[in-house]
């Protein structure tokens, strides 16, 4: 079947490119927050420098929901879920570390152009669905989570497990302390 000009194997292609590349960045980072550098310790004291107590407790939740999030994106399974999880993460990476750089990833600190991206991308392909080759494409009950539906869980539950969190967990130094 033809959309327009769009054929459905190619919106499935592009689909599973944009899954697989958005999966490969999360699962990346949480293997790189447990396992790499100083593992899930220094990623911890990152986390509590950030603000975010306790730091272990962030850090497990954060790079847990990565590492799931990546699983899931992989797979085509529980996409709106998946992309919940990259809008949260992305969300709070934002405001505690990013968004006072400024816009270009190049400056000092970083900027969040790179989140923002990534935050957008969740969004988006929790919107759109994982496409026909996906675990949820052949799930009668996941197929009817494409759309407006997609959107609530992957933007609003994004937006709302990173306000829950900011607000109970968030505790940034004063600028007197710093």
């Amino acid at each position: 079947m033809l959309l327009g000009t769009l054929s459905t194997s190619s919106v499935a292609m592009a689909l599973l490119m944009a899954r697989l590349v958005l999966a490969v960045v999360f699962l990346a980072h949480g293997i790189r927050h447990i396992f790499g550098g100083g593992k899930i310790a220094g990623t911890a004291r990152w986390f509590e420098g950030l603000g975010m107590r306790p730091g272990i407790v962030h850090a497990w939740f954060a790079s847990l929901t990565e590492v799931g999030a990546g699983v899931l994106l992989v797979v085509g399974l529980l996409t709106p879920l998946a992309g919940a999880g990259v809008v949260g993460v992305m969300l709070v990476a934002l405001i505690t570390n990013h968004l006072k750089n400024g816009f270009f990833i190049f400056r000092p600190g970083e900027g969040y152009e790179y989140v923002m991206t990534l935050a957008v991308m969740g969004g988006a392909i929790g919107t759109l669905g994982p496409g026909d080759w996906s675990i949820d494409a052949h799930v009668q009950a996941l197929s009817k989570l494409l759309g407006w539906p997609g959107f609530a869980i992957a933007v609003g539950g994004g937006i709302l497990g990173c306000a829950l969190l900011l607000a109970t967990s968030w505790r940034p130094a004063k600028p007197s302390e710093a």
